[in-house]
């Protein structure tokens, strides 16, 4: 890095969780131990026409080249970074006489194949030192990013370049790969699908009643015209009580289930012949409350009804500042999100999940960085004397489809106070304008 360079620091905040993150300046990759070729590293024929000003012959030969991907193993949505390092090029000196220090602009392209195809453009710093007339142009490096679409392994190769020079003139020395060959496989990188969350549900319009009630169910988060099935349940088992309906647009069905099964301790919604964690929602408590019978002349029956709680959450704070990154280096932008407290006091077998999306970041200009770009590690703690056992959600992208932060499994009886908590980062791509840039983070308890 030149000295002298200043460098711009920013910040952002969100809505229910604030991600505030910074960009700054490219690093060159390690260099091998002398003697070794460094991985990656490859030669392939170019060919090199000056520009017509500079009324040189063209030159033909070798270009030496290296790509690097800061991520070979990332999820299908997430943001790569490519660095495109040419060491060695048989490109000269376009100008009659020396070139100054930092008149040289390389852009190329990486051309990726197998799992996804395509083009990555690819941009260097302004920064060389001075060349004598009639040298070799210097070594340059370019990055660029590129957003993974599609799982498998993608290979990237070295494509064409252009050296820009601006000294008297603007002239552009374009290398291109010879026709008749094609540039070897530099990196590589294997990609993996996001994984997808289930988001059904059921609510209920009352959480106890007499035998023949009827309750209205709300099953919600179903694909648009799929037959939903609501049906009683009693531990794992399925009761009598059963009816079915369409979702609409919305993947809602709207029902009133009549509850004549004595058993039934639970309400639960699902689509196919029969309910799978898959296709099937959480279940929602429901009690069964039978008339009593009158009590001999003399004898009294005292019965007491334990009634069952809600199901709800509290958290700390409302906004959160991601860490700061420098401009043009981009990287991991790392922040906590506001602690939850998941309070179960309803009874009965049913477990609970709680899922977070985030939105698309938006910064100056309406500039975006992907909500995709986002991952979290969760933790989740049960309170002492909880009944149900809380599992925090893999470490991964949050997204805009949305992730797993913590769930409780169903049980025969379940309850409790669960502290959940998640450390975050946003994956900042370099060069990023400055400025702030914003996303919402909604978390959905069911």
């Amino acid at each position: 890095m030149r000295t002298g360079a200043r460098k711009r620091r920013w910040s952002a905040a969100v809505g229910l969780v604030v991600l505030a993150a910074t960009t700054g300046g490219a690093l060159g990759a390690p260099a091998a131990a002398e003697g070794e070729t460094p991985p990656g590293q490859v030669d392939f024929p170019t060919h090199c026409p000056a520009p017509q000003e500079a009324g040189l012959p063209p030159a033909d030969g070798p270009t030496t080249a290296r790509i690097t991907v800061d991520n070979p193993a990332p999820q299908v949505g997430d943001t790569v970074t490519v660095t495109y390092q040419v060491l060695r090029t048989p490109a000269v000196n376009p100008v009659g006489g020396e070139l100054p220090a930092d008149v040289l602009t390389p852009t190329g392209r990486i051309l990726l194949a197998g799992a996804q195809s395509g083009e990555v453009t690819v941009v260097g710093a302004k920064r060389n030192d001075p060349v004598p007339a009639g040298a070799v142009l210097p070594a340059v490096t370019m990055t660029g990013t590129f957003t993974v679409t599609a799982p498998g392994e993608t290979t990237l190769a070295p494509g064409g370049y252009t050296l820009h020079t601006s000294h008297l003139l603007d002239l552009d020395t374009l290398c291109t790969t010879d026709a008749a060959s094609t540039a070897p496989v530099s990196a590589r990188l294997t990609a993996t699908a996001l994984p997808t969350a289930n988001l059904r549900s059921v609510f209920l319009g009352a959480a106890q009643g007499r035998p023949g009630a009827k309750v209205k169910v709300t099953a919600a988060g179903f694909p648009p015209g799929a037959v939903v099935t609501v049906a009683g349940r009693a531990g794992a088992a399925e009761t009598t009580d059963r009816v079915s309906a369409t979702a609409d647009e919305r993947g809602t069905a709207l029902v009133e289930l009549p509850v004549t099964d004595k058993a039934t301790t639970a309400v639960i919604a699902y689509e196919g012949a029969a309910w799978s964690a898959r296709q099937g929602s959480g279940s929602a408590a429901y009690t069964v409350i039978d008339a009593a019978v009158p009590p001999a002349p003399t004898v009294q029956k005292v019965t007491a009804t334990v009634e069952p709680g809600v199901l709800g959450m509290t958290q700390t704070g409302e906004d959160i500042t991601l860490g700061a990154v420098p401009y043009g280096d981009g990287g991991a932008a790392p922040g906590r999100i506001g602690t939850v407290t998941v309070t179960d006091a309803r009874g009965g077998p049913a477990g609970w999940s709680l899922i977070g999306k985030v939105t698309d970041f938006t910064g100056p200009g309406g500039i975006r960085i992907p909500g995709a770009s986002l991952s979290w590690t969760p933790t989740c703690v049960a309170a002492a004397g909880s009944r149900s056992v809380c599992t925090a959600g893999s470490a991964g992208v949050v997204g805009p489809e949305g992730a797993l932060l913590a769930s409780t499994p169903d049980a025969a009886l379940v309850g409790g106070t669960f502290t959940i908590d998640a450390t975050v980062t946003l994956r900042v791509p370099p060069y990023t304008p400055p400025g702030a840039y914003t996303a919402v983070l909604t978390l959905t308890l069911s």
